[in-house]
């Protein structure tokens, strides 16, 4: 097998807007080009320089239309609603991170409630947050300053 690395994830929301705040504002992705799909959605790419026609970006964010699902379904198969919260078989997606101050900052000024942990020995401190749909979204931030541990 050749896999080199992770494409993308996707979450199939019934809040699209709100999904798509929480990528943009809490996570700090940016909404950027998509293909044009029978179907409600945005790609959210990690920086200025990903985005451009032809990239994939790192999330895709799908939307469930409860009017006309039919271009949803063609494309990917029909989901019971009720199967959309949480992960799943999935336990959580993670990302690097780094201005740790900063991110707990904009998590306490937008709401967001989170749990916080120190691995020492992997010398990394993690953040733990739920999107809208209830998926567990990982924040690994390099432990650079005792001040910066769990202790917030």
């Amino acid at each position: 097998m050749n896999i080199s690395k992770l494409a993308h994830y996707s979450i199939r929301t019934t809040d699209l807007p709100a999904s798509l705040k929480f990528y943009t504002e809490v996570i700090g992705l940016r909404n950027g080009w998509r293909p044009p799909f029978n179907f409600p959605g945005h790609w959210l790419y990690l920086d200025e320089k990903d985005g451009l026609e032809g990239d994939q970006g790192s999330v895709h964010l799908i939307g469930v239309d409860p009017v006309d699902p039919s271009g949803l379904i063609e494309a990917m198969g029909d989901r019971d609603i009720e199967s959309l919260h949480g992960s799943g078989a999935v336990d959580h997606i993670a990302f690097f991170a780094v201005n740790l101050l900063e991110v707990r900052e904009t998590l306490t000024r937008l709401g967001v409630p989170y749990r916080e942990r120190t691995v020492p020995t992997l010398k990394v401190h993690q953040m733990f947050l739920e999107d809208p749909s209830g998926l567990v979204v990982e924040l690994n931030f390099p432990f650079l300053d005792e001040n910066e541990g769990a202790d917030a």
